[in-house]
C-alpha cells in the first residue's frame, strides 16, 4: 500500500506499481490544531492537540481501512517538512498493535524508476522535520 498527497498522482503511481499495490491519496494534510480553541497545551511544553480536519473523516476512515489489509505501507507525501508532517500524522491514524510496518518513501520526480527506488530505500519518519513544521504551525 503507498499514500500520495493527490488523486492524479496516485493514479499515477499506481500504474507504475501495478495490482500488487493500492495506492491512496491523503489530498493535503488530514490533521490539524482545533479551529474553535488553541489546541496548544500551554502548561505542557506547548504540546499541540491535533484533530481530524472537517471534511476529512472519510479520508482517514479509508486509509486507516485499506491499510488494515496492507502487508507495508509507504507513504509518499512530498519530500519537505510539510508532507513529513502529512506522513506522520498518516502514521499516527494507522499505527498500531496490529498495523503492518510503515514506511517513509521519498521520491523528487514521479517516474517509474524513482517510485521504484523510494520504495527500496524507504525509511523511517524524520521526526526533526515533523518538529519544524510542528514548531512553525505552533
Amino acid at each position: 500500500m503507498s499514500f500520495s498527497p493527490s488523486p492524479a498522482k496516485a493514479k499515477t503511481i499506481g500504474k507504475y506499481l501495478g495490482s500488487r499495490y493500492i495506492v491512496k491519496a491523503t489530498v493535503g494534510h488530514i490533521r490539524d490544531l482545533p479551529v474553535k480553541n488553541i489546541g496548544i497545551d500551554t502548561e505542557h511544553g506547548f504540546e499541540p492537540h491535533y484533530v481530524t480536519i472537517p471534511g476529512k473523516e472519510k479520508t482517514v476512515a479509508e486509509l486507516k481501512s485499506a491499510s488494515k489489509t496492507a502487508e507495508a505501507v509507504f507513504i509518499a507525501t512530498a519530500p519537505d517538512r510539510e508532507g513529513e508532517a502529512i506522513a506522520w500524522h498518516v502514521q499516527q491514524q494507522i499505527k498500531g498493535k496490529l498495523a503492518p510496518p510503515i514506511k517513509r518513501a521519498l521520491f523528487y520526480e514521479i517516474t517509474k524508476d524513482a517510485v521504484t527506488k523510494a520504495l527500496g530505500e524507504a525509511r523511517e519518519i524524520d521526526q526533526d522535520k515533523v518538529d519544524a513544521q510542528q514548531a512553525r504551525r505552533v
